[in-house]
């Protein structure tokens, strides 16, 4: 997939090229080239239908927050670090420091509403969970891919935590777009994916 039409600084191929080879490396398993686009799509979706964002700090967000996977659970704060590195002397320092505070905050997808970049960001890349049901059926697959190191008990019993955690929220989305179109859609495949886990 060609993305370099939708990194937002011309004049820092480098980087870009640098992130695409991390998401394009083969031992990922979701969070890979086909997540990255999946995450701009969106955005350019709640862009279309009403959600206002600083496009910059989030496009830019969008390609670091996911720029080191490795299943460890400091992986956003080490994306996020990567974030202020590689832009220190190719955008503002206030779009750098935004760029890495919207990185950290998917760790926990909890922006609050007035954070209108944040909520943004938030939904594009939360926005798998209410995906036709072949491609979430696929989404799960690839997520146990990158775990393929865990037992499947170990593995079964951490990704129903996640889906709890994520099922227990007043609303997954955050902006009026999203939530209108995607939370019940999502809801249903986090509701099947639990029975599946619970049986």
């Amino acid at each position: 997939m060609d993305l370099s039409d939708r990194w937002p600084l011309p004049d820092c191929t480098g980087v870009r090229d640098e992130l695409r080879s991390a998401y394009a490396d083969p031992s990922r398993g979701y969070h890979d080239v086909r997540h990255l686009t999946e995450v701009l799509d969106r955005l350019d979706e709640l862009a279309a239908h009403g959600a206002t964002f600083d496009a910059t700090p989030v496009l830019l967000a969008a390609w670091f927050h996911d720029a080191v996977y490795d299943g460890e659970r400091d992986a956003e704060e080490r994306s996020a670090a990567w974030a202020e590195d590689a832009l220190a002397t190719a955008a503002p320092p206030a779009v750098v420091a935004e760029v890495a505070r919207l990185v950290r905050l998917t760790e926990t997808h909890q922006p609050d509403d007035a954070d209108a970049n944040g909520c943004a960001l938030s939904d594009a890349d939360l926005g798998i969970l209410a995906a036709p049901r072949a491609r979430y059926d696929e989404y799960v697959v690839a997520v146990r891919r990158e775990y393929a190191h865990l037992e499947d008990a170990v593995f079964d019993a951490g990704r129903a935590d996640v889906l709890r955690g994520l099922a227990a929220k007043p609303h997954l989305f955050h902006t009026a777009y999203a939530r209108e179109k995607w939370e019940a859609a999502a809801r249903a495949n986090l509701d099947r994916e639990l029975a599946a886990l619970d049986r």
